[in-house]
């Protein structure tokens, strides 16, 4: 027995009892090392209809979508129709945004590497026609600039949608039918489907969701986000198995299994190279590449992306120098305690790897001076309200607005303690997960000019 056949029964056998553990209905696993592929699934699709899971189910995988996209982007830089360093606006000549000179000369690396420094929580609905990504493009003359293209790290999904129209544009036709024509078919994928109307023919996860914040896990009132935003991660579902298949073509060297070249050698080291270091949260990567996050002081390199949608969670991690990847699909309850206790086994493993640990709140946690963190801190989802009581505890009001009301967002109130230096973390997790507040920059009055969370929310008020 090979050391990823003992990684797969250990995986067989301790997978039900680990969704029970974590809360967690059901979840698809695949793993590759040495050109072999061992895969599990187990638990319920919908908690609803008592259907399980099988290695064959399709799960959303949310933002990992953005490598796809990425990739279909690098296949027109290898074709020389386009360039990393090309405005935008010279294949888009009508992209608009509140800030002219920003729309006219951020690059499309700048938006790979989410330095572009336009709000990017933006999540229109028009429609499920194939002028729906036309339209949300059109759609972002107003969209304010954060900061100036390439000055800093902001998570982006408005402009992977962009990225998703560029390719519409250049290969003439809808996002989903170049990600069929480009990566599904030269892949060799059977059990990927680009929309609903594709995964309904499979057996699907249905996400999970909590109505109020104390009530019990139900199947979430609809399957996926909009078609506009499919580039970004809306709709986006396969088998882990398939997207192993993804991730095997990453390493190698651009390679399907069959030998044809879906991306050239280059051009897929390119995409893992860094282009921007992240504020120190912990709860991404170290660095973004071309698509792919970037994983330090792992003793090898490790690239991945991570994934949301209503309900579900996905995890990608792709070890280049060693020929792993594994992939992790979910359908709600608790996915990153999950995340570490399956993908952390098989990269230990594998690979001798351990995980970075999650950030947790200090059990003794120093006092807090919050003057230069209190303030109304905005974005178009929700104003962030940092406050200090009088007997010196920092809390955090989440207020939902415009799409996050729609999507069923509600207030959230909590306790923010001392973490590391300008950086303060929840007391509560959400999902299993702590993720820290960094405080970035300076408003010239002595108050931080960002409040950064993966996303740069800025300052509104005093």
């Amino acid at each position: 027995m090979t050391k990823l056949d003992e990684v797969g029964a250990w995986i067989r056998d301790r997978l039900p009892a680990l969704l029970a553990e974590h809360d967690v209905p059901a979840a698809g696993v695949a793993v590759l090392a040495d050109g072999e592929v061992v895969d599990a699934a187990a638990g319920l699709l919908s908690t609803a209809t008592g259907v399980e899971a099988t290695p064959d189910s399709l799960f959303q995988i949310g933002s990992i979508t953005k490598v796809w996209t990425a990739t279909l982007v690098m296949q027109l830089v290898d074709d020389g129709r386009v360039a990393l360093a090309d405005p935008v606006s010279r294949h888009l000549p009508d992209f608009a945004l509140a800030d002219e000179h920003a729309a006219r000369t951020l690059t499309v690396e700048q938006l790979l590497s989410h330095t572009a420094g336009f709000e990017g929580d933006v999540f229109t609905d028009t429609g499920r026609g194939d002028d729906a990504l036309a339209r949300y493009v059109a759609g972002l003359g107003d969209l304010a600039q954060l900061f100036p293209p390439g000055d800093q790290f902001s998570y982006n999904n408005a402009g992977y949608c962009v990225l998703g129209r560029l390719v519409e544009v250049l290969r003439g036709k809808p996002f989903d039918e170049c990600l069929a024509e480009h990566l599904f078919t030269p892949l060799g994928l059977t059990h990927a489907a680009a929309s609903p109307y594709e995964a309904i023919v499979h057996r699907v996860a249905v996400g999970h969701v909590r109505p109020e914040p104390d009530a019990p896990e139900v199947p979430a009132p609809v399957w996926a986000l909009a078609r506009s935003n499919a580039p970004a991660g809306s709709t986006l579902a396969m088998r882990p198995r398939d997207l192993i298949a993804f991730a095997r073509m990453h390493l190698e060297a651009g390679k399907a299994a069959d030998g044809a070249t879906v991306l050239d050698a280059g051009t897929v080291a390119a995409m893992q190279e860094p282009r921007v270091r992240l504020p120190d949260i912990r709860v991404m990567g170290d660095a973004w590449g071309l698509g792919w996050e970037l994983f330090d002081g792992l003793g090898t390199p490790v690239v991945g992306h991570d994934g949301n949608t209503i309900g579900q969670a996905s995890f990608l991690r792709v070890l280049p120098e060693r020929g792993i990847a594994v992939v992790l699909l979910t359908n709600g309850g608790n996915p990153y305690g999950l995340y570490r206790d399956v993908v952390g086994h098989v990269l230990r493993e594998l690979a001798d790897v351990q995980l970075h640990p999650l950030p947790v709140p200090p059990e003794h946690p120093e006092p807090v001076d919050a003057m230069r963190y209190a303030g109304t801190y905005s974005s178009r989802v929700a104003d962030l309200v940092v406050s200090q009581d009088d007997d010196g505890r920092v809390w955090l009001e989440m207020r939902p607005k415009g799409d996050a009301l729609e999507l069923g967002e509600q207030p959230e109130r909590s306790e923010l303690v001392a973490f590391a230096p300008d950086t303060l973390i929840p007391v509560q997790a959400q999902s299993g997960l702590h993720v820290p507040f960094a405080f970035l920059g300076d408003d010239g009055a002595g108050h931080a000019a960002f409040l950064h969370i993966g996303r740069a929310v800025p300052r509104a008020a005093g």
